[in-house]
């Protein structure tokens, strides 16, 4: 094994070794793509105050973030896919580097928001090649547990970026929590290097550019004209762009409906799992972030918690979450996606209920029930449905899946903080002006002056504002500070009441996507009914009838099923005369040598076999070549003969079964190695496993085939 990892995944006939160690590389991948959203929760009242923010200006450092993480993540899973997913990672974690060193370094609004827009694509590009690494990476058996690491690292990263921002805050200014991001970005760098394999899709076909243009466009657009509607109101800028994101969707489906290579085939979404699924991500994680936006703004400025300490008080989240992970892991096997999701899902909604009863006296031990359920919550339900919607995708399309599952993600996410955030923002707002008609520092015509005008905008603002007015209140007027005193708590009074607001609209959300994602996940044995019947690596493109004759393909099926008819076939007079033997020992048994000495002519006549791997190796041959006949002359417009049908039916059956079969070999090839017995004299000749199946095999395959009436045709 050399020290640094070269040989592709692809080209590898058992798992790759060291996958764990490569699975801790792409989870420090995800740690710092997920800390650098929630590490801004303690960070952005120092920002503001140092770059002196107004809401927009601290909005668009937010979502310059926010945006292209969103939209750019489907359209960079199948670049990855097209070219390498491990340059990919690596790729997205320099250009991550780059834009953390910048942001550290700025002292300008326009620089910090450009750093993290650098980020936020970064993060597109790092985002989706940690998942489609992972899945390829690791066998199915494997998949599960380490999908569900994958997603307890994100519960981490949750509590992991408040607290190590808000510990850099105590002794740095904000520029210094750009700079957590550095040294992991450059660990993890090296770490690709040497501990995750390459992977790319095997001919997987042109990129979609067109289609993921209009996917960049539609998610781009959507999710910034409902952040900018919900927090400043629906005008003309907001409803365009609401508009350029509405038929941007209809043109991307319309798009992939008629592509013969889609970025994205929205006809899988008539799977009910893959549906099902990505609804629960989307919902989770909508309701998710938005409390936890909320819960830290009431530790740090109703409770009066600092950087630190809100970070620490957020680490039972994090405990759940590796809890809840727990757990599903050994429960969904047992009884499927559907009832871990589910309950998942009502763990979640019973922990928003919690939050009806919080009011200007609640303390940390209110939030503490909050914050455990929520977190067993995401263990429960996020792996089981990113596990899910990856099953869904073949190994050419691991990227897509990758950025479907993250774009629901980060999606739901923003969506949670901006239409969350922004009933937040109103229902405060309506229950502080009243006290905040008695404001001081009037004119005598008046009006407030400018001063008092942008203390009284950041009181109506939100709670951090008005904690901060009232801050600086008291040290610049001793005389006001009884209305500093009394500005605080009423601000604290109102955001309780907002969040009991809030939380109504968060239950209602929660329990109506609930009840949906529980009817579309169907039980465990309708989702392996359905997956079994599901033909893997099916080729988009319609079967249209070749104009002439094509002599490879007609090769390719000749030798297809050579190979599947005569598995033990004879390669020279020497073989022959081998299997002339072996054939009359069939009839005349004999004893046969101790186990502990091999038979030279056994031992000859398993490497003479075609491997499962040459087999697999014919069956893609053939279906690229068919697909590729088919797309070439797809003018052609000329009828599809029986005799074209039967012939695709007859590849189509070999090649599910030649599937099976490969990945049954997989399965045996991981075994332990059986202890060598004392030898016993059996009363019949040995046969090996793959003796015993290719029998099996042509018995069942000549009885299938003789007995079909598609062999009446002239095949």
């Amino acid at each position: 094994m050399t020290l640094l990892a070269m040989t592709p995944v692809q080209d590898m006939h058992k798992p790759y070794p060291r996958r764990w160690s490569a699975l801790v590389v792409l989870c420090l991948s995800l740690l710092i793509v997920v800390m650098a959203n929630t590490s801004l929760l303690v960070a952005a009242p120092s920002m503001t105050l140092d770059l002196g923010l107004t809401s927009s200006d601290l909005q668009w450092v937010i979502d310059g973030y926010t945006v292209p993480y969103a939209s750019l993540m489907l359209l960079c899973g199948v670049i990855g896919d097209r070219y390498s997913r491990r340059g990919a990672l690596i790729l997205g974690l320099i250009i991550f580097v780059a834009g953390s060193i910048a942001g550290a370094l700025t002292d300008a609004t326009l620089g910090v928001i450009l750093a993290r827009i650098v980020m936020g694509v970064a993060a597109a590009i790092v985002m989706p090649a940690t998942l489609s690494l992972l899945v390829s990476t690791f066998p199915k058996r494997e998949r599960a547990t380490a999908v569900t690491v994958w997603a307890a690292t994100s519960g981490l990263a949750i509590a992991a970026g408040p607290l190590l921002a808000g510990w850099l805050l105590e002794s740095f200014t904000w520029h210094s929590t750009f700079l957590i991001n550095v040294p992991i970005a450059l660990a993890a760098i090296v770490g690709a290097v040497i501990l995750v394999p390459p992977s790319r899709a095997v001919d997987p076909g042109a990129i979609d550019w067109i289609g993921g243009l209009l996917s960049v466009l539609a998610v781009s657009t959507v999710v910034y004209a409902i952040i900018e509607g919900m927090h400043f109101g629906w005008t003309v800028g907001p409803l365009y762009f609401g508009l350029v994101g509405l038929l941007s969707t209809i043109g991307f489906v319309g798009w992939e409906l008629r592509h013969p290579n889609p970025l994205l085939d929205v006809r899988m979404f008539s799977s009910r799992i893959l549906a099902g699924a990505t609804l629960a991500v989307l919902v989770f994680f909508l309701v998710t972030f938005g409390a936890i936006y909320f819960v830290a703004q009431y530790l740090q400025f109703a409770l009066g918690y600092g950087p630190v300490s809100t970070g620490v008080h957020l680490l039972p989240l994090a405990g759940a979450v590796f809890v809840g992970s727990g757990i599903t892991m050994w429960l969904t096997p047992k009884l499927g996606p559907r009832v871990t999701v589910t309950a998942g899902m009502v763990v979640g909604t019973l922990s928003v209920v919690s939050l009806l009863g919080i009011d200007s006296a609640a303390t940390y031990t209110d939030f503490l029930p909050v914050l455990t359920l929520l977190g067993l919550a995401i263990g429960l339900s996020v792996s089981p449905c990113t596990d899910a919607i990856m099953g869904e995708f073949p190994d050419s399309k691991l990227g897509v899946g990758g950025g479907l599952n993250d774009t629901a993600l980060e999606l739901g996410g923003s969506l949670g903080i901006a239409v969350l955030g922004s009933v937040l923002a109103a229902s405060y707002r309506q229950g502080i002006d009243g006290f905040l008609e008695a404001f001081p520092g009037k004119q005598p015509n008046g009006q407030y002056t400018g001063q008092a005008a942008e203390g009284l905008a950041a009181s109506q603002d939100s709670l951090a504002g008005a904690v901060i007015v009232s801050d600086i209140i008291r040290s610049q007027n001793g005389f006001l500070s009884g209305f500093a005193d009394n500005l605080e708590a009423n601000a604290v009074a109102a955001f309780g009441e907002a969040v009991v607001h809030t939380s109504l609209v968060a239950t209602v959300v929660f329990g109506v996507g609930t009840v949906i994602v529980a009817v579309l996940i169907p039980s465990k044995n309708a989702a392996q009914t359905a997956s079994s019947e599901k033909i893997p690596f099916e080729p988009i493109v319609p079967f249209v009838a070749p104009s002439t004759k094509d002599a490879a393909a007609d090769r390719e099926v000749a030798a297809l099923e050579q190979l599947l008819e005569r598995p033990s076939a004879a390669r020279n007079d020497k073989t022959g005369a081998r299997h002339t033997s072996r054939s009359d020992e069939k009839s005349t048994p004999k004893t046969v040598p101790a186990r502990t000495v091999a038979e030279p002519a056994l031992v000859d006549a398993e490497l003479e076999r075609p491997s499962i791997y040459q087999l697999a190796s014919k069956v893609y041959e053939l279906d690229a070549s068919v697909a590729r006949q088919a797309s070439l002359d797809a003018r052609s417009g000329e009828r599809v003969t029986i005799h074209q049908l039967a012939l695709s039916n007859l590849a189509r059956t070999r090649r599910v079964e030649a599937e099976e079969a490969l990945d049954a070999a997989l399965e045996l090839s991981d075994l332990p190695v059986a202890p060598v017995h004392t030898p016993k004299r059996p009363v019949a000749p040995l046969q090996t496993f793959y003796q015993r199946a290719s029998k099996q095999h042509a018995n069942c395959t000549e009885f299938k085939e003789r007995s079909s009436s598609m062999w009446a045709m002239p095949l």
